[in-house]
């Protein structure tokens, strides 16, 4: 009886509590979200067709002192959809041909700030943060749960409007 109390105690720790009462395991949140797949022609449309349908988490979900790696996780899903937004929607990519462009470099902005915030926090980073170049982008692409960007009910995070998108590396 004593290692079911400790069970649900450990489950009920685990536990992230949501506004309204909802709450979620923030190792099951991340197996949907995180890392986040390359952009790609195949998966462009469902980017920026679905963005507003893939949850989003502010970091107020998150207890200060513990989940440190889902806080940087979704704070990286975060700006890396309100980027996504920007890219389709928001004016920095002129024509369709370029926002898939813009829409990579996003992603690699988004990782890149992750992995700086993974060797600036701790000592154990995420394995492909610690590949270089191509190598560290296949990585993250390899381990996407979510490759064709279908939409899942969510939160929408407000717009981070410090992404500057250089059409020059197209």
């Amino acid at each position: 009886m004593v290692w079911k109390s400790t069970l649900l105690t450990t489950l009920i720790l685990h536990l992230i509590s949501f506004e309204g009462g909802q709450s979620i395991d923030p190792d099951v949140m991340l197996k949907s979200c995180f890392p986040p797949a390359r952009p790609s022609l195949t998966n462009i449309n469902a980017i920026c067709l679905y963005g507003n349908g893939r949850p989003r988490y502010p970091a107020s979900y998150f207890p200060p002192s513990s989940h440190a790696y889902a806080r940087r996780a979704v704070k990286a899903v975060n700006r890396l959809e309100s980027w996504f937004d920007q890219c389709c929607y928001g004016g920095l990519s002129h024509g369709n041909g370029q926002i898939p462009c813009c829409a990579e470099q996003a992603w690699k902005n988004t990782l890149t700030y992750f992995c700086i915030e993974e060797y600036s926090i701790k000592t154990l980073v995420h394995e492909c943060c610690e590949k270089k170049g191509e190598e560290r982008w296949n990585c993250f692409d390899r381990q996407a749960p979510n490759p064709s960007y279908q939409p899942m009910c969510g939160y929408t995070a407000p717009p981070d409007r410090i992404f500057t998108w250089d059409p020059n590396t197209c």
